[in-house]
């Protein structure tokens, strides 16, 4: 079996008046991050019930991806345009894929 997958679900809580910058900033650097060699897919979620509330889903080939993703220039320049919008600080959990294995991905 090869290796999994690293998936992370990166939490973020965003000041109400931010919301919709965010969002931009945020699907902009998913734009630019799908076309990393090193990850499957990056989706950008908003919670239905609490706008201000929104999951980025990070799917990593390798377990060097993650590191290479944070040394390029759009995540550097999403990291700081974003930090100011938060509520409070972004948490994450790191998973291994179960189901679809990697090549579902």
């Amino acid at each position: 079996m090869s290796q999994s997958l690293l998936i992370v679900h990166v939490y973020v809580h965003v000041k109400p008046e931010h919301v919709d910058a965010f969002r931009e900033a945020s699907l902009a650097n998913a734009r630019e991050s799908v076309k990393e060699p090193g990850i499957a897919r990056f989706d950008v979620v908003q919670e239905a019930d609490d706008k201000t509330r929104f999951v980025l889903v990070e799917v990593y080939r390798t377990p060097e991806a993650p590191a290479a993703h944070k040394e390029t220039a759009h995540y550097l320049k999403w990291r700081d345009t974003v930090a100011p919008m938060m509520a409070e600080p972004r948490t994450s959990r790191k998973y291994i894929n179960c189901f679809p294995g990697n090549e579902g991905w």
